[in-house]
């Protein structure tokens, strides 16, 4: 029997049995069954169109337009440490999106040949330095836990991708040769090279500006910048939907768009169903937080995260970087597990590994670094978590 007919096999056998001893007469297994359609159709409500969409065709489009060597010049293995993690970082900083849509963006640049640190960086950063939410973590859970958010991700972010690229050496030397030897790689670089910087610049940016605008959330405080965006997003969205069409049609020709459309599609068809397998496991095994309950009980994880113990701090870690947070509810479903005892160790700590992680973004992840890779990262992000909320709750 081949590899491929046995895991096929292994697959039908789990599902059997998984639908054989199914209590699904338990109202527990009912509840978290119903959570995980909730929490799906949550996601596809508050994500998919919004965040994914436009992310998937920015990375088809750095798949596409932008130099290899360029980003090999800023975040390869032999660039500039200080420019590279900087970049990545503030890249984060900028983009501000969330767990899942920063994979296909991270995806597209660790496939031109991004060393796998400044991409681990850019991984951390995104879904982890968000201004908007750390500032409601500072108006909500008070100063102390928003500023130690803000240091730790920041510290994270470039601790993070220094240790991965350490790590995996050798192997990132040996993929970085093959990409700049492969035919693909350089034909793609001669069609970026024949294009105007400025058109280049103009056709992502207008993406990203999409990806950005569209998702601009209400501030708490009416008047200023950030209220009148929000009064007129889609204004600002439509207008640069009309220059990405107009870029589209007028600055691409019929190979440049194909390219572009068949990138843009590999990245969603890579993506999305691992997204969406991951986040009904999620929602079955803790429902949607705040809202609906799954197999394991919010009241649970209260009960585990008191105090500042070790324990304590390593379980608030794994839970966060296997839970699903929807962007900037990590902050009230925190006011609500601190209001019944959670400590401000293990908070802080849930605050660090939740945002950037949640087991259908490993599941992404793991698809596009490879086992290894990917338990290492998980790793990183766990331990330091824990080590940062000890710290804290130790300090205050």
């Amino acid at each position: 029997m081949s590899k491929s007919n046995k895991k096929k096999l292994g697959i039908i056998v789990v599902v059997f049995l998984l639908a054989y001893f199914l209590p699904i007469e338990s109202q527990r297994v009912q509840g978290a069954i119903l959570s995980a359609f909730a929490m799906l159709k949550d996601y596809a409500r508050e994500h998919v169109l919004l965040c994914l969409v436009p992310a998937f065709f920015i990375a088809g489009a750095v798949g596409v337009f932008i130099s290899q060597d360029s980003v090999i010049k800023y975040f390869g293995a032999k660039a500039k440490k200080w420019v590279s993690y900087t970049v990545a970082s503030v890249s984060g900083f900028v983009l501000a999106v969330c767990s899942c849509t920063v994979l296909p963006l991270f995806a597209g640049i660790y496939s031109k040949g991004a060393g796998i640190g400044p991409a681990t960086t850019f991984l951390y950063a995104g879904p982890a330095i968000n201004v908007t939410a750390i500032l409601i973590t500072a108006n909500v859970l008070g100063w102390e836990l928003g500023l130690a958010r803000m240091i730790g991700a920041v510290v994270f972010s470039i601790v993070i991708g220094l240790a991965m690229q350490f790590l995996f050496r050798k192997e990132e030397a040996e993929r970085i040769s093959l990409l700049q030897t492969s035919d693909q790689a350089l034909l793609i670089d001669e069609d970026a090279e024949s294009k105007p910087l400025w058109q280049t610049i103009v056709f992502i940016g207008s993406m990203i500006g999409i990806l950005v605008f569209a998702n601009w959330k209400k501030p708490e405080t009416a008047g200023g910048l950030g209220d009148f965006i929000f009064t007129y997003k889609w204004v600002i969205s439509a207008v640069l939907l009309l220059v990405v069409i107009y870029a589209a049609a007028k600055w691409l020709d019929k190979k440049e768009r194909k390219s572009w459309l068949s990138e843009t599609r590999g990245f969603a068809l890579q993506i999305f169903p691992l997204l969406f397998a991951g986040v009904m496991i999620s929602g079955v095994l803790f429902g949607l937080p705040g809202v609906t309950e799954g197999i394991i009980p919010s009241s649970w994880v209260a009960g585990l995260v008191g105090g500042n113990s070790l324990g304590a701090n390593l379980f608030a870690s794994v839970a966060g970087a296997f839970m699903y947070f929807a962007t900037l509810t990590e902050v009230p479903i925190l006011q609500g597990l601190i209001g019944a005892g959670m400590g401000q160790g293990p908070a802080l700590a849930l605050l660090l590994a939740g945002p950037a992680l949640s087991l259908p973004s490993m599941l992404v992840i793991r698809s596009v670094l490879g086992n290894k890779k990917t338990f290492a990262y998980i790793l990183l992000v766990v331990v330091m978590s824990t080590v940062a909320g000890l710290l804290f709750g130790a300090i205050v």
